[in-house]
């Protein structure tokens, strides 16, 4: 059995002074351990006591740090998390910490963040306007970091993180006659781009704009993204369609042209032989005057799949070529083949005209004249 004491003091004259922080003492594999109890209250002291004698009990280990980790410390910890696996999220990241959660929980224990302290910055958050999505990426963030305070030995458990519910049915779609009035607003270097995401369905910032020479092999006839280089971090292959080929073909003029001025540029898609960073105020501007406002770059990218399945390639192809790796992508995007469609209809048919004992080829529900 362990026991509480307090520690003594010496004093000046000699006398020894009982110290108000009470102490623990109990044993672990043999060997007397002792811990500060960092209580006064003997009531506490008794029920930490007790907690460590049942850590030893189970074979836990001991750590009398656990606990201490505070929102700062585990915050550092999720961002060092993400600088030493390469996660292009860090700025992110930091952005979220530092505008929305460090205001709320710095300078406190995670053993003190509790399941209606997570419920209350949601509501705050929703308040302030904003969406589910939004807020569901900022409490991800502080689950990540009561998990890893956990693997670190730091914490012995995470409370209940209730996350909101998302309308993640995506309606963003091009039809050609609006993508092409786009265009019209854009500039020649521009629609360069938005062309090429039309076609592949690529991430336009993280796959189409810092595309490169190198990766486009005419002879092939192929364009390549390199391992590492995609969100889900696998490599891929996109073979060249007629249109496509017609693009790149110009894209490669356009490179030449800048190579007889001195000008080397190993990019695809450029200004002047200068990357393209970012469109967001033109893209903004085209769409306006398109008559579609609020459509947004990625829209293309969900189109480019709709595309590909209406042409009657299977989804497990379409999602290789895009660079989709879970089928829940046609749950999200809500696309649903066109050809399932007219398939599923005339399998109705066919059913209610058995159904209803209509001869076969008689759909409309008519009986046809039986010949004498």
């Amino acid at each position: 059995m362990g026991s509480i004491y307090q520690r003594k003091k010496k004093q000046p004259d000699g006398t020894l002074k009982a110290l108000p922080t009470l102490w623990l003492k109990y044993l672990e594999n043999g060997r007397v351990r002792r811990e500060s109890a960092k209580t006064t209250n003997p009531v506490v002291a008794r029920r930490i006591l007790r907690l460590r004698e049942g850590d030893v009990e189970h074979g836990v280990p001991i750590n009398p740090k656990m606990g201490l980790i505070t929102f700062d410390d585990a915050a550092t910890d999720l961002l060092t998390d993400y600088k030493v696996n390469g996660r292009r999220s860090l700025s992110e990241a930091t952005r979220r910490i530092e505008l929305h959660l460090k205001p709320v929980f710095r300078g406190r224990r995670l053993i003190h963040i509790l399941t209606p302290d997570v419920r209350a910055i949601a509501a705050a958050r929703q308040k302030a306007g904003a969406s589910n999505g939004e807020i569901n990426r900022e409490l991800a963030l502080l689950k990540r970091m009561f998990n890893l305070a956990m693997q670190a030995g730091k914490l012995a458990s995470r409370p209940h993180i209730p996350m909101l519910r998302e309308d993640n049915v995506r309606r963003g779609f091009f039809e050609r006659e609006q993508f092409d009035a786009v265009c019209r607003h854009l500039s020649v270097c521009l629609q360069a781009v938005v062309s090429f995401a039309y076609v592949t369905g690529w991430r336009i910032q993280s796959e189409v704009l810092p595309l490169e020479w190198r990766q486009v092999d005419f002879a092939a006839g192929t364009v390549r993204l390199d391992p590492g280089s995609t969100k889900n971090r696998e490599g891929r292959v996109f073979p060249m369609t007629e249109d496509l080929r017609t693009l790149l073909k110009r894209q490669r003029v356009e490179g030449d042209t800048l190579k007889g001025r001195g000008i080397i540029c190993p990019w695809v898609f450029h200004r002047d032989g200068r990357p393209i960073r970012s469109f967001r105020k033109a893209w903004e501007t085209a769409c306006t005057a398109a008559g579609c406002p609020g459509r947004i770059p990625h829209d293309l990218r969900r189109t480019a799949v709709r595309n590909l399945v209406r042409s009657g390639i299977s989804e497990r192809v379409a999602m290789t070529l895009t660079g989709h790796k879970t089928r829940s992508v046609f749950d999200r995007y809500n696309i649903v083949s066109e050809g399932d469609l007219t398939d599923a209809a005339a399998k109705r048919g066919a059913f209610l005209g058995a159904l209803l004992g209509t001869p076969k080829g008689n759909q409309d529900g008519t009986v046809a004249k039986q010949s004498s």
